[in-house]
């Protein structure tokens, strides 16, 4: 029975040292870019993107994507909740009560998006209003909540960044891809620039394709065309790779 306790001590002992060391004794002995850490940065980016594959986020892409600053602001912010909120969570996994996990969860989310909300208040005042409520709809946002519960909790800190970084990086890039295509063919603006030429009263008083009659697409700023355009990365995505395609019986 000592044995029993001395042992059950030691091995409590280095769980803890575990977590507070930034990898595991595990992940040390794996290189920083194996393989299986490469894939964790690279697969939500395509084979399991969260909103093209597992269909998570898509609010998001409703609400943020008619002009592209915003849209590229919201992804830098989800990917430095995500990250760090992966991190501190992996930190604390043996040491949250299953119970209450979810409110701790919670908690280290919204701590992280205030911060990141109040430094986007100072930094880009402008753009913290055209995103309004939806920072802080990030502590809610089904992707984050996920991650920690599926992944954070049961590996190292240092797996954890990297699929949280994956996983906001993935969710980013679909956010500026729609972006980009309702800003180009709504306004003929990229980030507030003219990019297809001025359209003036009249054709001769036009620029670039304006002079030769081209009209903005109005439809494009409508919110369901954020769906179609999603559903057409969708349809490229799984035509590109064939193993995404859902068998039917």
């Amino acid at each position: 029975m000592a044995n029993e306790k001395k042992y059950t001590s030691e091995e409590k002992e280095a769980k803890k040292k575990e977590m507070i060391l930034f990898m595991s004794n595990s992940e040390e002995k794996e290189h920083f870019l194996s393989k299986a850490n490469r894939k964790l940065l690279s697969d939500p980016l395509d084979d399991n993107n969260p909103i093209t594959v597992q269909v998570l986020g898509i609010c998001s892409a409703l609400a943020i994507t008619v002009q592209l600053e915003p849209a590229v602001v919201m992804a830098i912010a989800v990917v430095a909740v995500m990250a760090f909120s992966n991190m501190i969570i992996s930190m604390l996994r043996n040491m949250i009560p299953s119970r209450i996990r979810i409110i701790v969860q919670l908690v280290v989310v919204a701590s992280l998006v205030v911060l990141v909300d109040q430094i986007l208040k100072a930094y880009a005042y402008d753009v913290s209003k055209q995103l309004s409520v939806f920072i802080g709809l990030i502590i809610t946002n089904c992707i984050v909540m996920g991650r920690l519960e599926a992944f954070a909790l049961g590996n190292g800190v240092y797996k954890s960044f990297l699929d949280g970084v994956g996983n906001a990086a993935g969710y980013g890039l679909i956010l500026i891809i729609v972006a980009f295509f309702r800003e180009l063919l709504g306004s003929g603006k990229l980030f507030g620039f003219e990019v297809l030429g001025h359209k003036g009263a009249t054709l001769a008083e036009s620029t670039g394709l304006y002079a030769f009659g081209y009209e903005n697409n109005g439809l494009m700023l409508l919110s369901p065309m954020a769906l179609i355009v999603v559903g057409l990365i969708i349809w490229v995505q799984r035509a590109r790779n064939r193993k995404l395609i859902e068998e039917t019986n």
